[in-house]
């Protein structure tokens, strides 16, 4: 099954947004290799940042504007950023991070807040192609970690009762039944996100 959205770089925004994109996965690929339990916890921080960002911003926008035509798009951010924190929650219980990696993951947060914010704030469509190519690496990187579980080089362990009940799993669900939700999440951020990348 094809999960990878298929967007061409265009111009120059979308060149940009593609070139920041394999620069992150560069640094995933150096710090974590593949140790996917642990990439998951630092891509799921970071990647709870935008949506965050995305639906704030245009929150304080249509009080500015005065105008009540944010509100499906700000719900949209919004369930995208409390939908990746779930993830944070699930892969935490997984891949349990040592007060080292902690303290990595919440410097890579602050740091890339900043930068997603100033994107958002002053290159809207390049902030929202960045996190849809983002998300496509994301379904790529969740597709090698399912083909890994599901060849038994990683323990297909029991999924994490958070996980089973946010899913509404069965009690006898699977790592790997996991990563195939998660995976589906990622795919529909990245639609949405070139979606408003292409509207703008």
């Amino acid at each position: 099954m094809q999960f990878i959205t298929k967007i061409k770089t265009i111009d120059i925004s979308d060149s940009f947004a593609y070139s920041m994109t394999k620069f992150f996965r560069f640094i995933a690929d150096t710090f974590f290799a593949k140790r996917y339990g642990h990439r998951a916890v630092v891509l799921e921080t970071v990647a709870g940042v935008p949506g965050m960002v995305a639906g704030v911003w245009m929150h304080f926008k249509s009080l500015r504007a005065m105008k009540a035509g944010y509100g499906e798009q700000i719900r949209e951010m919004l369930d995208e950023a409390e939908n990746e924190r779930m993830h944070l929650m699930f892969f935490i219980e997984i891949a349990k991070p040592n007060s080292m990696e902690r303290f990595v993951v919440l410097s890579a947060q602050v740091i890339f807040g900043l930068f997603y914010l100033f994107m958002y704030v002053f290159f809207t469509k390049t902030a929202h192609r960045m996190i849809g190519y983002f998300e496509d690496e994301a379904v790529r990187s969740y597709t090698e970690y399912l083909e890994i579980v599901e060849a038994g080089k990683v323990e297909n362990t029991p999924a994490p009762h958070i996980a089973i009940n946010y899913y509404k799993l069965g009690s006898d669900a699977k790592l790997s039944d996991l990563i195939r939700c998660v995976r589906a999440d990622e795919q529909h951020h990245s639609e949405k996100n070139h979606h408003y990348a292409n509207s703008l």
